[in-house]
């Protein structure tokens, strides 16, 4: 009952956490958007203070959006903020960290083959390394080494890239995938809640004090929107990575992630220009080629028996199956964290493997499954499966 009553609170997290998701980042591009594509404004308009203008349609209406240089005269009687978006996405997701990873953590979290831990030595170390990260951006982020984008977004990508390795040493494979966006994600809700609201308030209190706001509240919160904006395409492909075993169980994963979230970053890029009146179509080609040489680097090696290996008959692969996989992957699992079979995948008989062999093979070849290890599977066992499966 208690598997039954986890699986209800993972789906129902999971799907607010997309739906409030979706609101978020759909705000962060179409201001973004917004911005890029504002023009200049008549002299009237300037004479009120106004920085650029745009006309737009949509939902059979006309819409025309100004935005001030600094502030209106006076305040707004209805001022509509945008932040519960972000603020939502971050709790969603940080309950469900709790429910699948850290409630979940020898299933998920733990791999005794990288580092051995208890279950509150994994959430210590899974909160810590969340902090660590934020805690780093965040003084980079308030130095003056913002003033250099280009500096300071090598900097940044290289600290993610030995964090996304060091993750991988620590955490289970799909454990650090998820650390790696939980920092990510807490970096970017960072941004609102320690830059954007703070600036923005600021701007506000002087509009109604009757002041010119201070410029630099305004800079700092774009540059911080800047970053968010950037880092909205890698922190999705995290969201859906967990269904993509081929990427966090490679080898390298830790690796791919970074490839992945640089070649993510750089076709934004390309839209951030285009929005501005720039086309430079050879980013989105150049990023496809990365994406396909990536791709080509990671493909498996061909599935043959060693030299003398017999290959399992039916029997015999049902055997190992039996010891290593079903007690999760059975009609009633006898795993405690699960009320029924992952994915509806039941490996009861040797029909039903083999008619999920397509699953299984990448499962089998990234060391995915068994989840953690826990029924430890010797990699000889996984050999002889994987022969048996691709006969």
């Amino acid at each position: 009952m208690e598997a039954y009553f986890l699986e209800w609170l993972n789906m129902f997290f999971r799907w607010f956490h997309v739906i409030a998701g979706v609101a978020w980042i759909g705000a962060s591009f179409y201001f973004v958007w917004l911005d890029n594509s504002l023009e200049n404004p008549p002299q009237w308009k300037k004479d009120k203070g106004i920085g650029g203008d745009l006309w737009a349609i949509h939902g059979g209406g006309f819409y025309e959006v100004a935005k001030y240089k600094l502030g209106p005269e006076s305040e707004p009687e209805n001022l509509h903020w945008f932040k519960w978006e972000a603020y939502t996405t971050w709790l969603t997701g940080m309950v469900m960290l709790w429910i699948v990873y850290y409630v979940g953590a020898e299933s998920f979290l733990i791999d005794n083959s990288r580092l051995e831990m208890t279950q509150f030595q994994a959430i210590a170390a899974g909160i810590g390394f969340i902090v660590a990260g934020v805690a780093v951006y965040e003084s980079m982020v308030r130095s003056p080494l913002r003033h250099n984008a280009k500096l300071f977004g090598l900097i940044l990508f290289a600290f993610l890239a030995f964090m996304s390795w060091f993750s991988h040493e620590i955490f289970s494979a799909r454990g650090a995938y998820i650390h790696m966006g939980a920092i990510i994600g807490t970096i970017m809700a960072g941004n609102v809640f320690l830059g954007i609201m703070p600036a923005q308030t600021a701007l506000v209190a002087a509009v109604k004090r009757g002041e010119s706001p201070d410029p630099k509240y305004g800079a700092f919160a774009k540059l911080r929107s800047t970053h968010n904006n950037y880092l909205t395409l890698p922190i999705i492909f995290i969201m859906i990575s967990n269904h993509y075993p081929m990427t966090y169980s490679h080898e390298f994963g830790w690796l791919v992630l970074v490839a992945i979230s640089f070649i993510a970053a750089f076709a934004r890029h390309f839209f951030n220009l285009r929005h501005r009146g720039v086309t430079k179509p050879s980013i989105l080609v150049a990023a496809a080629v990365m994406l396909v040489i990536l791709a080509a680097a990671m493909a498996p090696a061909k599935i043959e028996a060693q030299k003398g290996e017999a290959v399992l008959t039916d029997a015999q692969a049902m055997v190992v199956i039996a010891q290593r996989c079903t007690s999760c992957h059975a009609t009633s699992p006898t795993n405690a964290g699960f009320a029924s079979a992952p994915a509806g995948i039941v490996l009861e008989s040797a029909e039903q493997a083999l008619a999920v062999k397509a699953k299984m093979i990448p499962a089998l070849q990234t060391g995915y499954m068994p989840l953690g290890n826990l029924t430890q599977m010797t990699d000889q066992e996984r050999q002889q499966l994987l022969v048996w499966l691709a006969k």
